[in-house]
């Protein structure tokens, strides 16, 4: 944290509030100069819920990821006031509030905003809880938006390069009305958790832009100016009783980003710290809130939010159709441009995995000798080997695959393994399948016409892991810097909060005083993008063989080991 050298007396502050996948955090910044103060974190008590409900002992069916809306709460409560202590600063101080969600990450609710899963009724009920957005047990359903959608030619499939995802907002809202009816009868309200967080801060319900149109199908404009859903026809024909689904569970409410949802309720200041009346800028999705946090407000730079999972976000002066993108939304990350949106399902997951399960005791004890993390181990060793040494090469969908291909039902592979392969070369592979999977994104998008000049990296792997992004400028040929900020979303969420304080005019004139990236740029070497080049081909077609036939080896295993577990 950047230390601070004079008095904070007469400085002004805005809260950044980044709710991630296992853990929220509150970052105070100066609304001025973008430095940031102190910062807290809290652990999701509960985390990511995939094996049990709280209390239950009835094993959840697989591809279930759920959350506890407490765990949420706690972090208002805990680390909010964390961050201000250790900022040594007074409530009135703090001028504006933003947040950010993980998405697309939803909750069934009463018509008070009270969550389903608190209620006794529905504790025992998986359906009532939050989804979280890895959660992938609506392919099904997701199966079934798109056979509707492209039979039905509508609108919302262009913009979302051809198919609808699992993960996405109506995917799990027909999962929990097909195999929970009574949830979704009682539901009164059904909404993303950043705008149900944005709802308990000030009391008004509002939808953000960025998740009604990236998640929701929610597209613009409907010929008369303004966003709207897909007609009663297209729920009827998903399912008779989504037809008023606009209508009973949602709002048509969509509120600008960078707009202001509310002021902070006084129950909600008093256990925060703050003063009631404290503008709450309009709710957002974590990886959007980074863009702006990279410095990043025009045409030409990809933003990669590198964590658990990778988001690729784009600004666009026009609307083009891109295949597998995961939406393009007028004003959707920045106002004034077109947003897209694409992303990979897995990569920090994916070296976590290997490390909890793959990697052998012998490397995790070699670690423990040199007093080293095991990872920076694995990245040394990994380094030594040259482009190709490995004889290794992965497809990076151990959490299925979001862009292009909007398959969860897809899964990981490697290649070329023999009785000599070693722990850092399978680790370097998957690095390197990561950077297949990002080159063949950018792809999609330069093919027609999307300008990609340079990539901006943030998140922990972008800070933490410079062969991974060595590795991805020679894949790409394209050069990449990194965001100066260790919290560009909760950077990101602070610099909204200050523009719905007032206190910039929009979100360029935010970017151009608080945000950062570092003076180095990792550059492609040439002699290893020729290797590369020829691995790409190889990734290529292995991904359009077992990606694209319906009938993929992928498909049949998926579908034994669901009938194996009686998994309809």
């Amino acid at each position: 944290m950047t230390s601070r050298s004079r008095s904070t007396s007469s400085r002004r502050y805005v809260l950044g509030i980044d709710f991630g996948t296992l853990s929220g955090r509150a970052l105070v910044v100066d609304a001025a100069t973008g430095e940031e103060v102190s910062t807290a974190v809290h652990e999701y008590p509960h985390g990511s819920i995939e094996e049990h409900l709280p209390g239950g002992t009835d094993r959840l069916p697989p591809e279930f990821a759920l959350q506890h809306p407490g765990d949420y709460l706690e972090v208002l409560f805990k680390a909010v006031p964390k961050a201000l202590r250790q900022a040594g600063i007074r409530p009135e101080q703090v001028v504006g509030i933003g947040t950010d969600f993980t998405s697309c990450t939803i909750l069934p609710t009463k018509a008070d905003g009270t969550p389903l899963c608190l209620d006794p009724a529905w504790r025992r009920e998986p359906h009532a809880w939050v989804k979280l957005w890895k959660h992938h047990a609506a392919q099904p359903e997701a199966d079934r938006i798109n056979e509707v959608g492209l039979a039905r030619k509508e609108r919302f499939i262009r913009a979302y390069g051809g198919r609808y995802s699992s993960e996405w907002f109506f995917s799990k809202v027909l999962e929990t009305l097909r195999k929970a009816p009574g949830v979704y009868k009682a539901a009164d309200r059904i909404l993303e958790a950043g705008d149900w967080i944005v709802w308990q801060l000030c009391g008004v319900e509002r939808r953000c832009i960025s998740a009604a149109g990236f998640k929701a199908m929610a597209v613009y404009p409907d010929g008369n100016g303004g966003w709207t859903y897909p007609s009663r026809e297209f729920f009827r024909a998903l399912h008779p009783k989504l037809e008023n689904v606009v209508e009973q569970k949602l709002s048509t409410d969509f509120a600008p980003l960078g707009s202001k949802a509310g002021g902070l309720t006084p129950a909600m200041a008093r256990r925060m710290g703050l003063l009631p009346g404290t503008p709450v800028a309009v709710g957002n999705i974590d990886a959007h809130v980074a863009v702006p946090a990279c410095g990043v407000t025009e045409a030409g730079n990809l933003v990669m939010i590198m964590g658990t999972s990778t988001c690729h976000l784009l600004v666009g002066d026009r609307r083009q159709e891109v295949e597998g993108m995961c939406g393009v939304v007028a004003d959707g990350v920045i106002p004034g441009s077109w947003g897209y949106e694409a992303g990979q399902a897995g990569v920090g997951d994916m070296f976590a995995w290997y490390m909890n399960h793959g990697v052998p005791g012998a490397t995790l004890a070699a670690a423990r000798r040199e007093k080293i993390d095991p990872y920076e181990l694995l990245e040394r060793q990994a380094a030594a080997l040259a482009p190709g040494e490995s004889g290794l090469l992965a497809l990076d969908w151990w959490n299925g695959c979001r862009s292009v291909l909007m398959d969860s039902d897809l899964s990981g592979l490697l290649v070329g393994a023999t009785l000599g392969t070693r722990p850092h070369e399978i680790y370097r592979a998957m690095i390197e399948s990561t950077a297949f999977g990002t080159r063949r994104i950018i792809e999609a998008f330069t093919t027609q016409g999307v300008a990609i000049e340079r990539l901006v990296g943030c998140g922990g792997l972008a800070k933490k892991n410079p062969l991974l992004m060595q590795i991805y400028a020679d894949v790409t040929g394209r050069p990449i810097v990194v965001a100066e900020s260790d919290q560009t979303c909760a950077l990101g969420s602070a610099m909204h909060g200050a523009v719905a304080a007032g206190l910039y005019p929009d979100m360029r004139g935010a970017a151009r005083s608080m945000a950062r990236v570092e003076r180095k740029a990792y550059r492609p070497n040439r002699a290893n993008r020729r290797i590369y080049d020829e691995l790409y081909s190889t990734y290529l077609a292995l991904y359009d063989t077992l990606g694209r036939d319906p009938k993929s080896p992928m498909k049949t295993l998926r579908r034994l080991r669901k009938q194996a577990l009686g998994i309809r």
